[in-house]
């Protein structure tokens, strides 16, 4: 008998094993074909992974190995997305510097990966903090710099009135600082932006050119928010006879003769034009800066209330009907959205109905179909429309073209195109971040710095809060900030604002290429080999904003020469998030956070890989089971037992021998599918076919082992050594399968009787139902269990069962 399986001994001895033969280094001039499997680099926080993190890992390394097995030259790297605001958080709590905090949570964030068997190339590995690494991104911002895509202008941000401080949407939880817990406002700051709102188009069109999840495309198309439309012009009066201009954005401008009031955002510059004309100036200063307290999401949210104010004294004209109608200020209108002013149509849609029924404005129907008095009718494109002038009686979709021919031939519009997308804020008042490589010249301007002064490393200072006027920790430093223009050598400051998180992530997968270059980016003979990337995969919560800002930048590095490809990932998936035992989201509030190492120092690396692949469909968030995670245990030690029965002299048994290639087929398909947990569950049949026999051929256990090596790699090794290889899993070649052996020509018929197991029987895998019936009905095991009875019903299932119904 065979000793028992020792988990942490074996999958020592492999990893020792892998990286003195160094197996998982990818070659730069290899003849065989690329493939580059990529998964998103964590930010290295000081609790390390949690079981989160291997689901993607896991599977992604599934793929690799295979790869590797099939001939292909792999390149699966990783690295440390390593600036972040909990690091800085943690400093301003300690004073312990966000490097040293960083290198030692990186340390042990890539102890643990080892650990867990994963086939990653070390030898490429990045880390967006090392000042090595983010010279060659401020290179980009430079690049864009010069191409006009970056630029600084005063804009509305979140602002922390406790930390005083600018914040992302994302820093912003339930409308409260993420740092604090403390009240933040909108305020207007000067903030460097990106244009990503010039590759709008591209980014949604060049959607269909690449192999990713219709679920991610729908996100990022929703995100980018195509609309076609009008803007339409109307003429704004004041009681004194000033005349402004306001231009809307209208998706339906088949509906102008329906408006009834406009509305501007409280930011929108009108209002500050308009507001010295304003007969109640002070009450509309006061909603302002009552809006600039609310966030978006609490000024959008659809609850019953609506607010605003009316610019009394201030009109509008609808040049559709020449009437007039008043303008508005409310802050369920964004400035960011459109041209941050409304045409208001209550007739046809809900929150305008429900602020004109609360001030008591005008509803005109212009689409019939409803009663606009109960309720707004939204339906829209099942009506006709009415009180429309010469649009009456027509469809929706024909007056909608037609109205925009009238307004441009009338000359107070124009056909358009918008999107939901704005320009990207790429500023932020924090220390641990990339400097912004620009010096403000009192003569010259905003300058950049030349490309041979970077990288610009950040300075060392003494404390990492913000100063108390919502600057970053940089503008405390006088000796950093104040320098020499580069253009005319006069005096100078450098920005003190740094690159947000989003800003190293957005090309980390083209350093991979060329990690160790000082040259340049990477050089171009290596992306051209390697890029794109054949197969990423990361969580859905980033398809809106690192899969978008990335796409983004490629493409850019693409239209100056950078890169070879105009997409980056020719393929996207995604996975399910591990939820607490409970069902809830794992939190250390909630008590529900697993530990990964709890987990593989109990029962091993295989076995906790094996069962994240197990635990349910690869895209669908599953609560974890420390229960399920055994029963991945309890099958390697059976796995472990089947050596004992593996004898040279086994004879060929025809239904292991189409097991096998079944199982080869279904195995290779599911993991190309990410069916993962289905091609665990065939293994799992596999094993327990060969364990009912007393003897196992080799090579049926040999193609057991290769399909599990992806899945359980230092358990497969092991087994392959032991039954007499020499060579390494990853230097095998990947199992296949014979279509002729995935037919039988006999199989196993079982019979049941009342749906208890009574008999089986040998027949033709061809056999008809009416044989199969006659031989279960005449089997000497079974009539004992029908004489005397009536057989009520026969169910047969052709190549499986006979079920018997007798009563």
């Amino acid at each position: 008998m065979t000793e028992r399986y020792d988990a942490q001994s074996i999958e020592s001895k492999w990893r020792e094993r892998w990286e003195a033969h160094g197996c998982y280094r990818a070659e730069d001039n290899s003849p065989k074909p690329k493939y580059y499997v990529l998964v998103e680099f964590p930010y290295p926080s000081g609790e390390g992974l949690h079981v989160g993190h291997p689901r993607s890992y896991t599977a992604l390394d599934v793929v690799a190995r295979k790869r590797r097995m099939e001939g292909y030259n792999v390149l699966y790297p990783m690295g440390w997305d390593a600036f972040g605001l909990p690091t800085e958080n943690f400093a301003i709590k300690t004073g312990m510097h966000p490097r040293v905090v960083t290198e030692r949570n990186v340390n042990r964030f890539r102890q643990q990966l080892k650990r867990m068997g994963f086939s990653f190339d070390w030898s490429r590995e990045v880390d967006t903090t090392d000042p090595r690494y983010y010279k060659w991104t401020q290179w980009i911002f430079l690049k864009l710099w010069e191409k006009g895509l970056a630029y600084k202008t005063e804009m509305p941000i979140n602002w922390c009135t406790s930390c005083a401080i600018g914040l992302a949407n994302e820093e912003v939880v339930g409308g409260a600082c993420e740092r604090c817990g403390g009240e933040v406002v909108r305020k207007v700051k000067s903030q460097w932006m990106l244009r990503i709102t010039k590759y709008a188009e591209r980014l949604l069109a060049d959607l269909g050119t690449v192999d990713y999840l219709d679920k991610i495309k729908n996100q990022q198309a929703n995100w980018i928010g195509r609309s076609r439309g009008a803007e339409v012009d109307f003429p704004v009066i004041t009681a004194g006879g000033d005349e402004h201009t306001m231009r809307i954005f209208t998706t339906r401008p088949d509906t102008l003769f329906g408006v009834t009031y406009m509305v501007l955002a409280p930011e929108h510059h009108m209002v500050a034009e308009l507001l010295p004309k304003c007969e109640n100036a002070p009450e509309v200063r006061e909603y302002v800066e009552a809006a600039s307290r609310k966030s978006d999401f609490e000024r959008t949210e659809v609850v019953k209330e609506v607010s605003g104010v009316p610019l009394k004294g201030v009109s509008a004209v609808n040049p559709a009907t020449q009437k007039n109608v008043p303008v508005w200020v409310a802050d369920y209108v964004l400035i960011s959205y459109g041209t941050g002013a409304i045409m208001a149509v209550p007739g046809h849609d809900e929150r305008d109905w429900r602020f004109a029924k609360t001030y008591n404005l005008p509803i005109v129907e212009v689409i019939a179909g409803g009663d606009v008095s109960k309720e707004a009718f939204t339906e829209i494109e099942k009506g006709t429309l009415v009180n429309s002038g010469p649009l009456n009686g027509m469809a929706p979709s024909l007056a909608i073209e037609k109205m925009t021919r009238i307004v441009e031939d009338e000359g107070y519009g124009r056909a358009s195109v918008q999107y939901r997308l704005r320009d990207w804020v790429f500023s932020r008042q924090h220390y641990w971040g990339e400097p912004i490589p620009m010096v403000d010249c009192p003569s010259c301007g905003w300058v950049p710095l030349p490309e041979s002064a970077l990288p610009l490393v950040l300075p060392q200072v003494e404390r990492y809060k913000p100063t108390d006027t919502g600057e970053s920790p940089l503008a405390a430093i006088t000796d950093w900030v104040n320098t020499t223009c580069p253009k005319c050598k006069g005096p100078a400051k450098r920005e003190t604002d740094t690159m947000p998180n989003w800003a190293g992530s957005s090309w980390y997968f083209l350093r991979y290429v060329d990690p160790h270059n000082d040259e340049a980016l990477a050089d171009p003979k290596k992306l051209d080999y390697w890029t794109p990337v054949d197969w990423y995969n990361g969580g859905m919560e980033h398809t809106t904003l690192h899969l978008l800002y990335s796409r983004f930048w490629h493409k850019f590095l693409y239209d100056i020469g950078v890169v070879p490809t105009p997409e980056p990932y020719t393929k996207r998936t995604s996975h399910g998030l591990i939820l607490g035992e409970n069902g809830e989201k794992m939190s250390k509030s909630r008590g529900n956070v697993v530990n990964p190492d709890e987990m593989v120092d109990k029962y091993g690396a295989d076995a906790f890989r094996l069962y994240e692949m197990f635990m349910g469909a690869f895209d669908q968030p599953i609560p974890w089971s420390t229960q399920g995670l055994n029963g991945m245990n309890r099958f390697l030690h059976r796995v472990w037992e089947l050596q004992d029965k593996v004898d040279a002299n086994a004879s060929e048994d025809a239904e292991i021998t189409h097991l096998v290639h079944l199982s080869t087929r279904k195995v290779t398909e599911d993991i190309e599918a990410t069916k993962f947990n289905t091609a665990v569950a065939q293994l799992m049949t596999l094993s327990n076919a060969l364990g009912r026999l007393e003897k196992v051929r080799v090579e049926d256990f040999d193609a057991f082992v290769l399909l599990l090596s992806p899945f359980a790699p230092h358990i497969a090794e092991e087994l392959r050594e032991r039954t007499g290889h020499k060579d390494l899993v990853a230097e095998c070649t990947w199992p296949t399968w014979d279509e002729s052996k995935l037919k039988l020509d006999t199989v196993t018929i079982v019979v049941q009787v009342n749906g208890k197991l009574r008999a089986n029987f040998t027949a033709s895998a061809e056999a008809a139902k009416e044989s199969l019936e006659e031989a279960a009905l005449g089997h000497q095991r079974v009539k004992p269990f029908i004489e005397g009875k009536t057989v009520r019903k026969v169910i047969v299932v052709p190549g499986k069962l006979v079920n018997i119904v007798a009563a």
